[in-house]
């Protein structure tokens, strides 16, 4: 899910994706593959056993690698012709593989953990929590799929991005930073191994996995945040920087994407241990590892958004006033007036802007 963090941390990717015109077409892009979805799952329940978690995954990933691939077309403004000449097969094959079928799959094991923590289990009543697993994740595919297209048919149009939200910069990030990227991430595997504790105590299965998932959720979303401040001014101490952060502004983006995503991805190594492999709950060794794992991801990603964050500071470090409307780092930077780096003068302009929304 990296690239959904991309496209709203990131401002020139946000502002692009955010324009009035591409959110109302962003909601019938959404709409359809819903009803699409809903019909595919009346269809499917009388052909295949959706009751079994692996075949309820196999449809639900097949439905979002069609959608995410009608949903990029839609975005790119372009004919399958045109697409098939200007666009790789890597970038294809990744929007399919990636953006489509994994991507769905980890939506509907979100859905259906989320579900079974409020005490409605797919296993028990698998009709309702299939329907919606299938539904909401060919919805979400849609949506990124879409302003993945977006992006990409604004840079054939001659609108530069320094960064594409396909992980290549992330992978060009570990390899020249190994040793500061590999610090933050220790540190996450160790904090998150100690969270998955945290519902050691309960006996109870829900009120355990709670436990765990409330504490991977917090952690987990305030080591992405410092972890964002490291790779933001890698000179610096990101501690300093967080000092000079406005409280409100610091428990604004810690929410998100920090807990928002360490609660996501916690969720889907739930659906994971719960239906694909038949646990009846979260043992402590399973939650220390799933936890280590989330919360050493959310500080890689967290390092990886402030170092692109850094990049585009250096490189376009001239921000035109719709460019702050980035809901993420713009609000951390305008409060963070007294920061090494040509922080403070960004200040004035940022109290003249609109803070947009998160579309």
């Amino acid at each position: 899910m990296l690239h959904r963090m991309a496209l709203r941390v990131l401002p020139s990717l946000s502002l692009a994706v955010t324009e009035d015109t591409v959110r109302k077409q962003k909601r019938l892009v959404m709409f359809v593959p819903g009803l699409v979805a809903f019909g595919v799952y009346r269809l499917a329940k009388h052909l295949v056993p959706l009751t079994e978690p692996l075949v309820l995954l196999a449809v639900s990933s097949l439905v979002a690698m069609v959608t995410a691939l009608l949903a990029y077309r839609v975005g790119r403004s372009a004919s399958w012709p045109v697409i098939a000449r200007e666009d790789s097969v890597r970038l294809l094959s990744w929007l399919a593989v990636w953006i489509g079928a994994v991507y769905g799959i980890q939506l509907s094991l979100l859905v259906l953990a989320l579900l079974w923590i409020v005490g409605y289990s797919y296993l028990q009543h698998p009709d309702g929590p299939a329907m919606m697993a299938i539904i909401i994740s060919s919805t979400a595919v849609a949506r990124d799929a879409f302003e993945i297209g977006h992006v990409r048919k604004l840079t054939v149009m001659g609108r530069p991005f320094l960064t594409f939200p396909d992980g290549a910069a992330l992978r060009a990030l570990v390899q020249s930073r190994l040793a500061q990227v590999g610090l933050w991430g220790c540190v996450g595997l160790g904090v998150g191994g100690l969270m998955g504790l945290s519902g050691h105590a309960v006996a109870d299965g829900q009120m355990a996995a709670l436990a765990q998932l409330a504490g991977i959720t917090i952690f987990g979303g305030l080591l992405a945040l410092c972890a964002y401040f490291g790779g933001l001014r890698p000179s610096a101490s990101w501690l300093e920087t967080l000092k000079r952060t406005a409280p409100a502004e610091l428990l604004k983006y810690w929410w998100w994407p920090g807990m928002a995503f360490a609660a996501t991805y916690y969720l889907v190594v739930m659906g994971l241990v719960l239906f694909v492999g038949r646990q009846p709950g979260m043992a402590t060794g399973l939650a220390v590892a799933g936890g280590a794992v989330v919360t050493a991801m959310m500080a890689l990603y967290g390092y990886y958004l402030g170092h692109r964050r850094q990049v585009e500071d250096e490189q376009s470090p001239q921000l035109s006033s719709g460019m702050l409307r980035c809901p993420f780092v713009m609000g951390i930077l305008g409060k963070s007036a007294n920061a090494p780096g040509g922080m403070g003068e960004l200040t004035g302009d940022m109290a003249l802007s609109k803070t947009g929304s998160k579309g």
